[in-house]
Formats: structure tokens, sequence, C-alpha cells
């Protein structure tokens, strides 16, 4: 799966993903290969970010996600430290 993590100033993240969680308005929420399409609402919280080398973790400031065709875009309105 390919995934983007958007700003509104940059991007912040690409490439290849083996599963990425996300802290969706209802709960969070994990998105693996052939998931079902979707666009949600995301709270403040981690994205995890796991791909076949490690994983990584990025603290969002709300903002929405879109998975479709095994493609993720999450934008986000801030990347906080």
């Amino acid at each position: 799966m390919n995934l983007e993590i958007l700003t509104p100033d940059k991007k912040v993240y690409e490439g290849e993903v083996i599963a990425v969680t996300v802290p969706g308005t209802s709960g969070s929420f994990q998105i693996l290969r052939d998931h079902a399409p979707i666009i949600s609402t995301l709270e403040d919280g981690p994205v995890i970010v796991k791909n076949s080398n490690n994983e990584e973790i990025f603290n969002i400031k709300g903002g929405v996600v879109e998975v479709l065709d095994n493609k993720i875009i999450v934008l986000a309105e801030a990347i906080v430290a």
C-alpha cells in the first residue's frame, strides 16, 4: 500500500507501508492491504505507520483520511511534537 501524510504546508511522509493505525473520531482503527474504500475524520492523536523495516509515529492535530485502491491519504491539520 502507498501512504501519504500531508499538512497544509508540506508532505510529511510518502512510501510503501504494511499497516497504518489512525485516530478516528469514533476510535482508532487500522488499515491493511485491500481495505474497503473509506473516508473518515480524524481526532488529535498518533498515526502509527508500519513498513517492512520499522514503525514510525506521527502525532497529528485532527484531519481526514481517505483509503481507495490500496492508497491511503492522511490530510492532517498539523503535526505536533
